[in-house]
Order: C-alpha cells, then structure tokens, then sequence
C-alpha cells in the first residue's frame, strides 16, 4: 500500500484517532472530563450539581475504582475528582495529577454538595450530560457517541459550543468504512514503521508497565496471578495472564496510564499485551512486533466498529480477537491464517456479555485472549468453523457484520435488562 492512497493515510489517522493514553476506566474519566470542563466554564466551584446519563454509562461506571480518588467509586466520584481536581487540557488523563489535599476536598465535596443522578435515554448509547448550578448561574456540558465529543457547552442560556448529534454516529472522526481485513493485511505487512512507531512505542511501554503491576500487586481478584499458579509459565498461558494483569490492575484503582483501543483500556490492553509477550518469547525483529501491532489494533477498531463504543457484547472478544491476528503473523502466518484465526477466536466467545467495568473483566480478557490462540491453532492443524456454523458466515467480512449485527441490535434487550438489574429495578 503506497503512502499516497487514501486507504494508507486513513489508516494512521485512524490508529492516531483510537491509540490514545488514558488513566483510568475510560467512562469514569469521561465524566470526569465534562466535570473538569464545565467547572473551569463555571468559573468557580458549583453548590449542586446534575448528572444525566445514558444507560451503558451507568453500567460502565457503577463498580469501577476511580484513580487518584483514593478507592472511591461510582458517578458521582468521577465528576466530583473532575470538578475538583481535573484539568480539561488532558482530555482522558483529565485526574492524572492530583494531591493529597484534593482527595481531601473531593470526599468532602461529595459529603456536602448535591449530586443528583438521572439515567436518560436520548437516543445515544454513549450520552453524559453534567450540569454545575452556583447560585443563579448554570453551566451545562454534553459528551456523546465518544468520550471526549464535546458535542455542548452551554451557560446561563449562551450556546458556547454546539455539534450535531445523530444517533450513534461518531462525526469528525475518520471514516472507519475504510477498513477491511485484507487491506489492513496488506497495510500492516507494508506501512513504513516510522509513520506509527512513537504511537506503538507508548502502547508497549504503558500497557506492559501496568500488566506488570497487575503481577507485582494485589488488584481485585487477580486473574494473572490465579492463571500463573494454576497453569505455569509457558508463553500462551504468559499471555493471557499478563493481559489479565494489566485489567486486575486497572479496574482496581492502579493510577498508571494505559494506551487505549476503541475507546477502552480494556480493550487496548487485551490487543497489545498478548503480542508484546509472544514477540519477546519468540524473539522476532522489532520491525515484525510493530507489524503485528498493527495488525493486532486494526484488526480490533475493525471488528468493534459496527457493535459501536458501549454495547452488552463484551468488547475484550474483538480484543481477543486482534491479539489472536497479531499472534498468527508472528508465528508465521499469512493473510489466511490471520482471517481464519479471527473467525475462529469470534466463534468461540461472542456470547461473553458486558456488565460493567469491574474485577471481572480480567477473567474474561483471559477467555478472550485464549479463544484467539486457539483459533490460530485450530487453523494450522486442519481444523476451523464453517459458514453455517451458528454466526459464522463464509468470508471473514459477512462474519464480522453478524458479529456487528449481534452486538448492536441484537443485544439492545440484554444491555436493558443488565442495566437494570445493576441500578436495582425489578
């Protein structure tokens, strides 16, 4: 693919686009986001405050460990550590410099300041609205469809800022239509390293410091550390284990950053961290662990883009899904190898729902994870799910539209009902 074509130039932008560091769940962070913008809107520090969110937001939220809070959780956590502590220049590391002496001032805020919760349902599966009241003046922030869209900034009635808002449609974002699984083969086999190497570069090294953490540390229920003491230390356990590491740690409060895919750190964790520690044990060249890299983030923006940003189908499945395409380049595998392995990694575990972000996830990084290398070896020993096979339809494309079809519209009742069993309504 020449550097010139329109697909070569989309595809950086892309990754540039869904490759980004963030410090912590990236829901939370996002209220937190619109906290910090609307507050320094505000001038000032709000007497109440209202947070209106989408379901998928409540859900993503509820159990998850904001850093830097001092262990606290929840809604109102985020857009307290937001108003008290954020600064809006750092987008998704928004509370990523934060003192003692603020934690401090964020629970006592949260003692004394009225945060009012309502779950709303404006058509956007992504919608976080924050709204800060200090005496007869109002500031009014809305974030949609993806986690720094400021898509409104309103105060005391002036519109500062407005953006159409259609559905689930992610505007200003480079068209993701783009992507295909055999021309991100031929870009990943072919793009000059150097036009992504620094981003590449950070995701190696943030994922792995916080997978190694996970290992280190107690986070959670420690899915690495169960997975190396259950099943030894053979590369493809490694794998799984370390990817598992990084999300015990990451959901349970570690305030190292992490280098997202798709919007989730979940997700970039579970795509990068399994292909770094298969290109260490087989001690390939560094130029093939950045191609597998890009292939492996590619392969899942490609397969996540159709299900969209929140959804009750687990994203760490796609995720899995991309190590696996990473995994097979590195063991030798072409362009067939990688497109069967997909397939057979989606097959295996496109029934894992998505309630939440919480300790949990770990668990099913590692499912996901080992549904990919088990799909590559099926593949290369003469094994593989056919067209016909529940979801599975023949071509690597018609199969993953089913996967986005199942995702978006299918599990819209799940999701519902998931949300509401998590907020407690019968």
């Amino acid at each position: 693919m020449k550097k010139s074509d329109q697909r070569y130039q989309a595809y950086i932008q892309i990754l540039k686009e869904e490759l980004i560091p963030a410090m912590g769940c990236t829901e939370p962070i996002a209220l937190a986001y619109a906290g910090a913008v609307a507050r320094r809107t505000l001038g000032g520090m709000p007497d109440r405050v209202k947070v209106q969110a989408s379901g998928s937001i409540i859900k993503n939220v509820k159990s998850v460990i904001v850093p830097n809070t001092d262990h606290l959780k929840g809604i109102d956590a985020a857009v307290a550590a937001g108003i008290i502590a954020g600064d809006p220049e750092k987008q998704l590391e928004v509370i990523a410099q934060v003192t003692p002496e603020q934690i401090i001032q964020m629970k006592q805020f949260m003692e004394t300041t009225s945060i009012e919760v309502e779950h709303i349902d404006e058509g956007c599966t992504f919608d976080i609205i924050v709204i800060l009241y200090r005496g007869e003046s109002y500031v009014k922030v809305r974030i949609a469809n993806f986690h720094t869209n400021i898509v409104l900034i309103e105060k005391d009635g002036q519109i500062l800022k407005q953006l159409p808002v259609a559905g689930d449609s992610e505007e200003g974002l480079t068209d993701r239509s783009l992507l295909d699984m055999e021309h991100i083969w031929e870009f990943a086999t072919t793009a000059d390293v150097a036009d992504v190497k620094e981003l590449l570069d950070q995701q190696i090294s943030c994922n792995m410091a916080i997978a190694e953490e996970g290992i280190r540390h107690e986070y959670g229920a420690n899915i690495g550390k169960v997975l190396l003491a259950m099943d030894g230390d053979n590369v493809r356990v490694r794998a799984k284990a370390m990817a598992a590491a990084g999300s015990d740690a990451r959901m349970n409060g570690c305030e190292l950053p992490v280098v997202i895919n798709s919007g989730s750190g979940n997700q970039g964790i579970t795509t990068s961290v399994p292909v770094i520690v298969y290109a260490k044990e087989l001690g390939v060249s560094e130029e093939m662990r950045y191609r597998a890299l890009m292939l492996a983030n590619l392969t899942t923006i490609h397969v996540k883009t159709p299900i969209g940003r929140l959804s009750a189908y687990c994203g760490a499945v796609g995720a899995g899904a991309g190590a696996g395409a990473g995994i097979a380049y590195l063991c030798g595998g072409g362009y067939k190898e990688v497109i069967h392995t997909v397939v057979n990694a989606l097959a295996i575990v496109s029934g894992i729902v998505c309630d939440g972000a919480k300790a949990s996830c770990a668990a099913k990084i590692a499912s996901a994870v080992d549904a990919g290398i088990l799909g590559y070896n099926m593949y290369i020993r003469g094994q593989q799910f056919y067209g016909g096979d529940g979801i599975v339809s023949k071509g690597v494309e018609d199969t993953l539209k089913n996967v986005g079809r199942l995702g978006k519209e299918g599990m819209k009742e799940t999701n519902d009902e998931i949300i509401k069993i998590m907020i407690g309504e019968k």
